[in-house]
């Protein structure tokens, strides 16, 4: 296996562990709703999975290992990346701000703070703002 085959597996199972989180989240109350189906139809898209990855991760979302972000950046970046996608189009429509909000607690944000930062994500999407700012804005939001 070449080097250049390694780092697009590591790359992929990166991606699929991601997804499969974010269906884990997604599938909490027992099912899927139309808007959450859309979001996760998008989503698979982005992030390169599969028709078959993505049948087989619905069906058993836990076979992928869950890979949570250690840094707090890395973090805000899954966060920056998931609002875009909750925010583009308003495909969940009145619900984007409930399900960001079960993302950013699935993602390690505490319940305490993540109302406040969901809201500070949305609004800055309002103002289409680029992954630096985000960042820049998130981590200096108590400053």
């Amino acid at each position: 296996m070449s080097f250049a085959e390694l780092f697009d597996s590591g790359f992929k199972n990166r991606n699929k562990g991601h997804f499969s989180s974010i269906v884990r989240v997604a599938m909490e109350n027992g099912h899927l709703s139309d808007e959450e189906r859309s979001f996760l139809d998008k989503l698979a898209v982005e992030l390169e999975i599969s028709t078959e990855e993505y049948a087989e991760i619905l069906e058993n979302p836990t076979k992928y290992p869950v890979n949570p972000p250690y840094l707090h950046t890395q973090r805000l970046e899954r966060l920056y990346d998931l609002s875009r996608m909750v925010y583009a189009d308003h495909i969940l429509g009145p619900r984007q701000k409930e399900i960001l909000t079960r993302f950013a607690l699935a993602l390690g944000f505490t319940p305490g703070n993540v109302s406040y930062i969901v809201d500070k994500s949305l609004s800055l999407l309002v103002l289409n703002v680029d992954l630096d700012t985000f960042l820049f804005e998130m981590q200096h939001m108590n400053r």
